[in-house]
């Protein structure tokens, strides 16, 4: 499958101002999270962003981006303008959407996203990971996925995204991981519906693909990417990769 990674990275975060551009071991963290990317050998990888100030950042360092227009409601919805943009022969057969906000993620991690693919019959592959802290599956912060296993592989099937502790009884619980892997049909029809009843309930864009019939398969991975929404996020992330550069 020809493969492109798109990272969307717009500046307008009200938590952390200027996310993006942020420095962590001497580069902003949105070329991190490109290195990372194309660490992971899946193909291409251009960010996508509506601001001049990271695209000339991303292409001081050697990588790709696109300017997109700055009134996208959804990272979904600036990716396949930026994938209309960067492959208009439509060459593209999956697209992975890797948050701008992963500066430590591990490449295999991002490969592991395509392996639900494998899969004619899945649309959509994402990542979840079993919860192990109590106080996660209670905390509505964490989006939990529901699914049914897929035989003996580490997978699910993917029933319903809550906010909610979810499902009930023993067993496991699973926290999902907003790192997508759409084929490329899917991710232009998911942009073609309207939100639906339950994405906006749950404030989960995943949902609207459910509601529509769309199937979403979930690969189990081992760890939580940090993902860097708060300042204190962002004295993390340095203090990873500051350590990881030292060693």
């Amino acid at each position: 499958m020809k493969t492109l990674i798109l990272i969307p990275a717009r500046m307008g975060s009200t938590r952390l101002p200027g996310k993006p551009l942020a420095d962590i071991a001497g580069r902003p963290m949105i070329v991190h999270v490109a290195e990372r990317a194309a660490a992971s050998g899946l193909g291409r990888v251009v960010v996508a962003t509506d601001s001049q100030s990271v695209e000339q950042a991303v292409t001081a360092h050697g990588f790709e981006a696109v300017m997109t227009r700055a009134d996208h409601e959804s990272g979904s919805d600036r990716i396949f303008e930026a994938l209309s943009l960067v492959d208009p022969h439509e060459e593209i057969e999956v697209v992975v959407n890797v948050q701008g906000d992963l500066p430590t993620i591990e490449p295999e991690t991002i490969r592991a996203a395509l392996r639900p693919l494998e899969n004619s019959a899945v649309d959509i592959a994402t990542l979840g990971v079993a919860i192990s802290r109590e106080v996660e599956k209670t905390d509505p912060n964490v989006v939990k996925v529901v699914g049914s296993p897929q035989g003996d592989e580490n997978r699910l099937r993917a029933l319903y995204f809550t906010r909610a502790t979810a499902p009930w009884g023993d067993g496991p619980l699973f926290h999902h991981i907003g790192l997508y892997a759409y084929r490329r049909a899917a991710l232009q029809r998911f942009v073609e519906l309207k939100p639906s009843t339950l994405e906006l309930r749950e404030r989960l864009e995943q949902l609207r693909a459910l509601e529509a019939g769309m199937r979403i398969d979930v690969e189990i991975v081992d760890a939580v990417p940090l993902g860097v929404d708060k300042p204190e996020d962002l004295e993390r992330a340095r203090e990873v990769l500051s350590n990881s550069k030292a060693g």
